[in-house]
Protein backbone atom coordinates (compact mmCIF):
# COMPACT_ATOMS: atom_id res chain seq x y z
CA UNK A 1 0.00 0.00 0.00
CA UNK A 2 1.44 3.63 -0.86
CA UNK A 3 1.55 5.81 1.65
CA UNK A 4 -0.85 8.64 1.37
CA UNK A 5 1.90 11.21 2.08
CA UNK A 6 3.34 10.41 -1.28
CA UNK A 7 0.61 11.16 -3.22
CA UNK A 8 0.35 14.66 -1.87
CA UNK A 9 3.85 15.25 -1.76
CA UNK A 10 3.87 14.49 -6.01
CA UNK A 11 1.08 16.42 -6.46
CA UNK A 12 2.43 19.28 -4.48
CA UNK A 13 5.93 18.79 -6.29
CA UNK A 14 4.49 18.22 -9.86
CA UNK A 15 0.95 19.86 -10.17
CA UNK A 16 -2.48 18.53 -10.60
CA UNK A 17 -2.44 17.95 -14.50
CA UNK A 18 1.24 15.70 -14.50
CA UNK A 19 -0.43 14.08 -11.12
CA UNK A 20 -3.52 12.93 -12.91
CA UNK A 21 -1.41 11.67 -15.70
CA UNK A 22 0.85 9.72 -13.25
CA UNK A 23 -1.96 8.43 -11.21
CA UNK A 24 -3.45 6.77 -14.88
CA UNK A 25 0.20 5.10 -15.63
CA UNK A 26 0.03 3.56 -11.99
CA UNK A 27 -3.69 2.44 -12.47
CA UNK A 28 -2.07 0.71 -15.95
CA UNK A 29 0.92 -0.65 -14.31
CA UNK A 30 -1.49 -2.20 -11.91
CA UNK A 31 -3.05 -3.58 -14.90
CA UNK A 32 -0.40 -4.74 -16.70
CA UNK A 33 1.80 -6.17 -13.42
CA UNK A 34 -1.37 -8.78 -12.68
CA UNK A 35 -1.83 -9.53 -16.35
CA UNK A 36 2.28 -10.35 -16.19
CA UNK A 37 2.39 -11.85 -12.95
CA UNK A 38 4.79 -8.84 -11.37
CA UNK A 39 4.18 -7.75 -8.13
CA UNK A 40 1.59 -5.05 -8.20
CA UNK A 41 2.14 -2.36 -5.30
CA UNK A 42 6.04 -2.26 -6.64
CA UNK A 43 4.57 -1.29 -9.94
CA UNK A 44 2.49 1.02 -8.98
CA UNK A 45 4.84 2.72 -6.83
CA UNK A 46 7.20 3.15 -9.88
CA UNK A 47 4.01 4.02 -12.00
CA UNK A 48 3.20 6.71 -9.25
CA UNK A 49 6.61 8.20 -9.36
CA UNK A 50 8.05 7.43 -12.92
CA UNK A 51 7.30 11.44 -13.75
CA UNK A 52 8.55 12.53 -10.41
CA UNK A 53 11.03 14.86 -12.10
CA UNK A 54 9.07 16.97 -14.07
CA UNK A 55 8.82 19.49 -11.33
CA UNK A 56 6.56 22.49 -11.79
CA UNK A 57 7.60 25.81 -11.71
CA UNK A 58 11.20 27.51 -13.49
CA UNK A 59 13.23 25.05 -12.29
CA UNK A 60 16.55 24.43 -14.03
CA UNK A 61 16.74 21.02 -14.41
CA UNK A 62 20.82 20.82 -15.57
CA UNK A 63 21.76 22.49 -12.67
CA UNK A 64 19.39 20.25 -10.52
CA UNK A 65 20.75 16.86 -12.01
CA UNK A 66 24.51 18.46 -11.33
CA UNK A 67 23.39 19.35 -8.09
CA UNK A 68 22.11 15.37 -7.93
CA UNK A 69 25.80 14.44 -9.42
CA UNK A 70 24.05 13.41 -12.49
CA UNK A 71 26.79 12.75 -15.46
CA UNK A 72 24.29 13.94 -18.20
CA UNK A 73 24.83 12.38 -22.24
CA UNK A 74 25.14 14.79 -25.10
CA UNK A 75 21.90 13.73 -26.05
CA UNK A 76 20.29 14.58 -22.63
CA UNK A 77 21.74 17.98 -22.59
CA UNK A 78 20.44 18.73 -25.85
CA UNK A 79 16.87 17.06 -25.59
CA UNK A 80 16.02 18.58 -22.04
CA UNK A 81 12.61 16.33 -21.97
CA UNK A 82 14.83 13.54 -21.71
CA UNK A 83 16.50 15.08 -18.26
CA UNK A 84 13.29 14.13 -16.37
CA UNK A 85 13.87 10.58 -16.17
CA UNK A 86 17.80 10.31 -14.48
CA UNK A 87 16.31 13.48 -12.29
CA UNK A 88 13.55 11.39 -11.23
CA UNK A 89 15.09 8.74 -10.38
CA UNK A 90 17.17 10.57 -7.65
CA UNK A 91 14.04 12.47 -6.69
CA UNK A 92 12.54 9.11 -5.69
CA UNK A 93 15.55 7.62 -3.86
CA UNK A 94 16.01 11.07 -2.03
CA UNK A 95 12.47 13.22 -1.02
CA UNK A 96 10.26 9.52 -1.30
CA UNK A 97 12.69 7.41 0.35
CA UNK A 98 12.75 4.96 -2.48
CA UNK A 99 15.27 2.52 -2.26
CA UNK A 100 14.50 -0.80 -4.59
CA UNK A 101 17.12 -0.38 -7.23
CA UNK A 102 14.31 -1.74 -9.98
CA UNK A 103 11.95 0.91 -9.40
CA UNK A 104 14.75 3.39 -9.57
CA UNK A 105 16.08 2.07 -12.85
CA UNK A 106 11.99 1.63 -14.21
CA UNK A 107 12.02 5.46 -13.32
CA UNK A 108 15.11 6.29 -15.39
CA UNK A 109 14.70 4.99 -18.40
CA UNK A 110 10.84 5.00 -18.59
CA UNK A 111 11.61 7.74 -21.66
CA UNK A 112 14.26 6.26 -23.28
CA UNK A 113 14.05 2.65 -22.30
CA UNK A 114 17.53 0.54 -22.22
CA UNK A 115 19.21 -2.58 -23.41
CA UNK A 116 17.77 -5.55 -21.47
CA UNK A 117 15.16 -4.09 -19.96
CA UNK A 118 13.54 -5.79 -16.69
CA UNK A 119 9.87 -6.61 -16.82
CA UNK A 120 9.21 -3.74 -14.49
CA UNK A 121 11.04 -1.14 -16.67
CA UNK A 122 9.01 -2.41 -20.02
CA UNK A 123 5.62 -2.17 -17.84
CA UNK A 124 6.29 1.22 -16.52
CA UNK A 125 7.98 2.27 -20.35
CA UNK A 126 4.06 0.90 -21.75
CA UNK A 127 1.91 2.47 -19.34
CA UNK A 128 3.19 5.63 -20.09
CA UNK A 129 2.43 5.55 -23.07
CA UNK A 130 -0.49 3.94 -23.62
CA UNK A 131 -2.22 5.74 -20.34
CA UNK A 132 -6.28 6.30 -21.43
CA UNK A 133 -5.52 9.96 -21.66
CA UNK A 134 -2.91 9.37 -24.52
CA UNK A 135 -4.06 9.96 -28.25
CA UNK A 136 -1.81 9.06 -30.83
CA UNK A 137 -1.50 7.15 -34.49
CA UNK A 138 -0.29 3.80 -33.20
CA UNK A 139 -1.75 3.99 -29.23
CA UNK A 140 -4.40 1.69 -30.14
CA UNK A 141 -2.24 -0.97 -31.47
CA UNK A 142 0.43 -0.61 -28.50
CA UNK A 143 -2.51 -1.39 -26.34
CA UNK A 144 -3.95 -3.98 -27.73
CA UNK A 145 -0.01 -5.85 -28.05
CA UNK A 146 0.16 -4.65 -24.18
CA UNK A 147 -1.75 -7.88 -22.83
CA UNK A 148 -0.44 -10.01 -25.71
CA UNK A 149 3.22 -9.76 -25.81
CA UNK A 150 5.10 -7.00 -24.04
CA UNK A 151 8.13 -7.10 -25.91
CA UNK A 152 5.90 -6.81 -29.09
CA UNK A 153 4.17 -3.93 -27.81
CA UNK A 154 7.84 -2.49 -26.76
CA UNK A 155 9.23 -2.69 -30.25
CA UNK A 156 5.96 -1.44 -31.85
CA UNK A 157 6.08 1.49 -29.50
CA UNK A 158 10.08 2.57 -30.23
CA UNK A 159 9.84 1.73 -33.96
CA UNK A 160 6.34 4.42 -33.87
CA UNK A 161 8.85 6.81 -31.75
CA UNK A 162 11.67 6.26 -34.37
CA UNK A 163 9.63 7.00 -36.71
CA UNK A 164 8.33 10.17 -35.19
CA UNK A 165 11.75 11.36 -34.60
CA UNK A 166 13.06 10.79 -37.51
CA UNK A 167 9.79 12.73 -39.36
CA UNK A 168 10.52 15.78 -36.83
CA UNK A 169 14.52 15.58 -37.55
CA UNK A 170 14.63 15.01 -33.58
CA UNK A 171 17.96 13.41 -32.35
CA UNK A 172 17.57 9.80 -30.96
CA UNK A 173 19.16 8.56 -27.79
CA UNK A 174 21.17 5.29 -28.34
CA UNK A 175 19.49 3.64 -25.33
CA UNK A 176 16.54 3.76 -27.28
CA UNK A 177 18.36 2.29 -30.21
CA UNK A 178 19.74 -0.29 -28.12
CA UNK A 179 16.70 -1.42 -26.54
CA UNK A 180 15.28 -1.93 -29.92
CA UNK A 181 17.91 -4.00 -31.03
CA UNK A 182 17.98 -5.98 -27.92
CA UNK A 183 14.14 -6.97 -28.54
CA UNK A 184 14.97 -7.82 -32.10
CA UNK A 185 18.15 -9.81 -31.33
CA UNK A 186 16.10 -11.60 -29.15
CA UNK A 187 13.83 -12.75 -31.60
CA UNK A 188 16.35 -14.14 -33.45
CA UNK A 189 17.91 -16.27 -30.77
CA UNK A 190 14.15 -17.62 -30.02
Amino acid sequence: MIEQWIFEKLKEDIGTERYEHSIRVMKVCEELAKHYHYPVEKAKLAGLLHDCGKLQGQINLLKMASDFGIILDNITKINKELIHSPLGAEIARSKYNIEDDEILKAIRYHTTGRENMSLLEKIVYIADLIEPARNFEGVDKIRALAHQNLDKALLFAIDNTLAFLIEKGNIIHLDTIKARNHIVISKYME
